[in-house]
């Protein structure tokens, strides 16, 4: 296939534009994008000639699929969308997917899922899956398959210089390496195959308590102890949830301060596996069950609309329930404001290595802060809760970084953040691709 340096097919947007703003619009609300110009892509030339376009016009270039994941409000630069590249292939033979740049989570579980197989997916059917996988991609069943980005076979990316390359571990084991892990830093992927895994149900679902009945830090201290005695197949989070008492909620979550423990098995002994937890005080709700893969998506039931929110994560050596107590106590109803915690067990297969750049595998634990509403506030709420984890804490997570901060600040451990900043000025000396979560060193 020939590719032109000329636009001219291209659908560019400029503020004032009709359709520029919808084209805009994403999932994150909360941060204000006003790029020079949006390249609507519909084909991979279409990228192509896009950031060729951008690198003559010396315009730094960010890209949104879905728009879950901004790292945070900017003005200028070309922004590239790509949710018209919706195409996806399932091999059932190889247990394999090709999967373009807009396509969500969702269309992969339902393409699979006639074949009894499943994609190493996400929480929340939304999610753009190539972005999700180039940032680790922590999936329902993680403890037992690892990250998504461990799975991952070739990929398909334009590089500054402008040029499509098909990158495979044999062919460019650095910048494979590179692509796994660090975001959209080091070029625009159009496409990528990914495996999937013969899993046609499971056992989840969830355990709710009613947080002002029951001590979340007691349900937290008894969730840990449970962790420590389940096999890699079972993964499982914590989460605490204060709703404020606001008509648009569904009646049941109106003023609630729900502690929910959130359950993915795929044994056949998830029954006696989870008995202990129904003992750590009165059930307000229980949803486990045998289930299709194709309903993994309710057991942490994700919301769907668009909102503002902004937040951070923790990976951590081990989780010291006493100060996770006290984070409780500071992100709870007492907060002044909504905050969403979560607590995802990692191990298992999460501590395997592999040839990519997601860091800190070593983790025990993952620990997700989230506000709804206005960033200043937030931080004032959330910055003393991390402070309570420093001891433990090895750094951040990329798919959970929230648009906090220090884009880069955490985001890998040293030698990882050396090897991404070195191999920065071979692929992309300018910093065209910079308006993500950087890989400088610093």
């Amino acid at each position: 296939m020939t590719y032109t340096d000329n636009p001219a097919d291209l659908t560019l947007l400029r503020p004032g534009d009709a359709g520029y703003d919808d084209e805009l619009a994403g999932f994150q609300t909360g941060f204000t994008q006003r790029p020079s110009v949006i390249a609507a892509v519909r084909s991979t030339a279409d990228v192509v000639a896009a950031v060729r376009y951008a690198a003559a016009e010396e315009l730094p270039v960010g890209v949104q699929a879905t728009g879950h994941g901004l790292p945070g409000g900017y003005e200028g630069g070309l922004l590239i969308t790509t949710r018209r590249l919706d195409g996806l292939a399932v091999d059932p033979e190889a247990r394999t997917v090709r999967v373009q740049a807009g396509v969500r989570w969702g269309q992969v579980v339902a393409a699979a899922e006639p074949y009894g197989l499943a994609p190493l997916n996400g929480s929340a059917p939304g999610v753009g899956a190539v972005s999700y996988t180039l940032g680790g991609g922590l999936g329902i069943l993680a403890r037992e398959f690892g990250y998504a980005a461990d799975h991952v076979r070739w990929l398909e990316v334009v590089t500054a210089d402008g040029e499509l390359r098909r990158v495979t571990p044999e062919s460019d084991p650095d910048l494979y390496w590179a692509l796994l892990g660090a975001g959209q830093n080091f070029g625009i992927v159009t496409e990528l195959e990914i495996g999937l895994v013969p899993v046609r149900t499971l056992y989840g679902g969830s355990l709710a308590f009613d947080g002002r009945e029951v001590d979340p830090a007691a349900v937290l201290r008894a969730y840990e102890a449970w962790t420590r005695t389940v096999p890699d197949s079972l993964t499982s989070s914590f989460a605490a949830v204060p709703y404020p008492d606001l008509p648009a909620l569904p009646p049941h979550l109106r003023g609630r301060y729900l502690v929910s423990i959130r359950i993915a098995h795929t044994g056949a002994d998830g029954e006696r596996l989870t008995a202990p937890l129904r003992e750590i005080g009165p059930v307000l709700s229980d949803s486990l069950r045998e289930m299709p893969y194709a309903e993994s998506h309710t057991i942490h039931s994700d919301p769907d609309f668009p909102h503002a929110y902004y937040g951070d994560s923790a990976v951590l050596r081990e989780l010291d329930v006493e100060r996770a107590g006290e984070l409780l106590k500071r992100t709870g109803p007492e907060a002044g404001q909504m905050c969403v915690v979560q607590v995802n067990h990692l191990g298992g297969a999460l501590a395997r290595p592999a040839p990519n750049a997601v860091p800190y595998r070593e983790g025990r634990f993952l620990v997700r802060l989230l506000t709804v509403g206005d960033r200043e506030r937030a931080r004032a709420v959330l910055d003393p809760a991390f402070a309570l984890l420093a001891d433990d804490r090895l750094g951040r997570s990329l798919n959970f970084a929230f648009g906090s901060g220090d884009r880069g600040a955490g985001l890998y451990d040293p030698e990882t953040r050396k090897r991404l900043a070195g191999l920065k000025e071979t692929y992309d000396p300018a910093n065209l691709f910079r308006r993500n979560y950087g890989v400088s060193a610093c």
